[in-house]
């Protein structure tokens, strides 16, 4: 599966090796392009998943905020939930398009 922005791959990997949680695919670190990626200061707590770490995504010379998030140390019980531990896995919304 890749994570793509205007014909740019920020993150490629089989889908075997992803993670879905509430809709979303979470590559594995090892997947993410991270020089694509910038953290933000958006600051959320997810009730069930813990401290969430935005990034903001390069595209060209523009930076689109808030479009990549992902969990660096979720709470232990959310992997019983999830099945698996999916800490620093990355998912991206909005203009990043995922495809199989």
């Amino acid at each position: 599966m890749k994570a793509v922005l205007n014909g740019t791959v920020i993150a490629e990997a089989p889908q075997d090796d992803l993670v879905r949680i509430e809709g979303n695919w979470y590559f594995p670190p090892a997947a993410i392009n991270a020089d694509l990626l910038v953290k933000s200061p958006t600051q959320y707590t997810c009730s069930w998943k813990g401290e969430c770490q935005y990034f903001s995504v390069k595209d060209g010379d523009a930076l689109l905020q808030d479009r990549a998030f992902s969990y660096p140390t979720p709470y232990p019980a959310s992997f019983d939930r999830v099945g698996q531990d999916f800490s620093n896995y990355v998912a991206f919304w909005k203009e990043v398009t995922v495809t199989a």
